[in-house]
């Protein structure tokens, strides 16, 4: 299976879209969507839209989807089974207070 995840480096719902790959060990591209201007560029390419997080499964393209959505589109096309390793974070919640307040600090101009 080949997976790209076009993510934010912190952030809530991206950070879930990582804990479901990691509970069932698998390999993904990180596409850094914030620090690499081209690769937002290629997401809403591909997507249609702007927000994230976006993950591509073999060429299926799933747009502003949260972990818990992934885990259950590839449950529902048996591309894994259920169970796995114990979740860390959440898979289905934005970023808390504190990450807000420490992006804040960190502006990101790309426009």
């Amino acid at each position: 299976m080949k997976i790209k995840a076009y993510l934010k480096p912190q952030c809530g719902w991206s950070n879930g879209v990582r804990a479901i790959m990691a509970k069932h060990q698998l390999a993904f591209e990180d596409i850094d969507i914030i620090n690499q201007r081209a690769n937002y560029e290629e997401m809403v390419r591909k997507s249609g839209q702007p927000l994230s997080p976006c993950v591509e499964i073999d060429g299926v393209m799933l747009a502003d989807i949260s972990g818990e959505e992934v885990e259950n589109y590839m449950l529902a096309n048996n591309l894994v089974n259920a169970g796995g390793a114990p979740l860390t974070v959440p898979t289905n919640a934005g970023c808390s207070a504190e990450e807000h307040e420490r992006m804040a600090a960190k502006p990101v101009r790309f426009f």
